[in-house]
């Protein structure tokens, strides 16, 4: 019997893409293609951490490119599948009885109804927590260097972390000054051995190992940021590092508040898929650095857009049957 339920239902889109990095790009390029009608709703600018991220080395098909190059690019090719962009902020997922829609809501009240929706919120970046971050940010205090940089040319310039993000942006910030410190509270870093390598052996940029920042201080007057106060995590021993600026590279948080309601992340508020980037809820999947997995890149935010996109394809195709 068919069910008549769906025919009930009034569909904006077919596909809603929650997202415009990488992955939520990628995704709608494949369910465009399939002849799907496709949106994607991006809160604040198309391309996700790569408009963020300074020179890209290891993406297939560019030994070198710029984050918002790159970014350009994928979204050059989104438009020209004619993707509708809806530049607006979700405030929940309403799913309905049967599973065969889903309305988005916005934090301002508007709603748009699909068959089926993925989630490629990505992840934003992780604050230190100490006093003075929040005080003086935008006064010294930034999470971009490919945006920031450039205010501090011939200044000293501090990174902190220990990943591939924090290697990578403090020999990006090179080109602005000879004075990059980068702190880790770890002697051991959690990237490839060959960017390891050319921070290790950059001249402008000195290494200060096993301490963390405890404070950012900076001076009231002038409005900025002077120095940081520093801990020894083996001997405790407090320092201070003098500054003009501080970019945090520590790691990032998924973006999954708007979704907590709905049962589908783990602890760590990631998004729990399977191997399809399929959630528990049918009609609903998540892709990119918003999902529970070990490894986030462009290329593997990449992969999961396409993944996400054509078990989709199938779902809404079983769905209309």
């Amino acid at each position: 019997m068919k069910d008549h339920t769906k025919d009930k239902v009034k569909y904006d889109y077919d596909l809603i893409v929650i997202g415009g990095g990488p992955a939520g790009m990628t995704a709608a390029i494949y369910a465009q293609r399939a002849n799907l009608k496709t949106a994607i709703i991006e809160k604040y600018i198309v391309g996700g951490k790569m408009i963020k991220t300074s020179e890209i080395e290891n993406y297939p098909g560019y030994d070198y490119i710029l984050g918002p190059d790159l970014s350009e690019k994928m979204q050059q090719q989104v438009e020209k599948l004619k993707v509708e962009f809806i530049y607006d902020e979700v405030n929940t997922i309403v799913d309905n009885e049967n599973h065969t829609s889903k309305t988005v809501v916005m934090i301002g009240g508007n709603k748009i109804t699909a068959k089926a929706v993925i989630i490629a919120t990505g992840s934003l970046e992780r604050k230190i927590g100490c006093p003075g971050e929040e005080e003086y940010a935008n006064r010294g205090v930034s999470y971009c260097a490919v945006c920031d940089g450039a205010l501090f040319k011939g200044k000293i310039i501090t990174v902190v972390g220990g990943g591939y993000a924090a290697c990578e942006e403090a020999l990006y910030l090179t080109r602005f000054t000879k004075q990059v410190n980068l702190i880790h509270r770890r002697e051991q870093f959690r990237t490839d051995e060959k960017t390891v390598n050319k921070v290790k052996n950059h001249p402008n940029i000195t290494l200060i190992t096993d301490y963390v920042v405890t404070e950012v201080i900076g001076d009231d007057l002038k409005k900025k940021v002077i120095k940081l106060k520093i801990q020894n995590v083996k001997t405790k021993a407090i320092n201070e590092v003098a500054t003009d600026a501080l970019f945090p590279y520590i790691g990032s948080d998924p973006v999954t508040s708007f979704v907590k309601e709905l049962g589908i992340c783990d602890s760590n508020g990631c998004i729990i898929t399977n191997d399809k980037c399929q959630t528990k809820i049918p009609g609903l999947y998540a892709a990119g650095d918003v999902i529970a997995k070990n490894l986030r890149q462009i290329v593997t935010a990449v992969n999961d857009g396409a993944i996400a996109a054509q078990y989709l394809i199938n779902f809404i195709d079983n769905f209309n049957e």
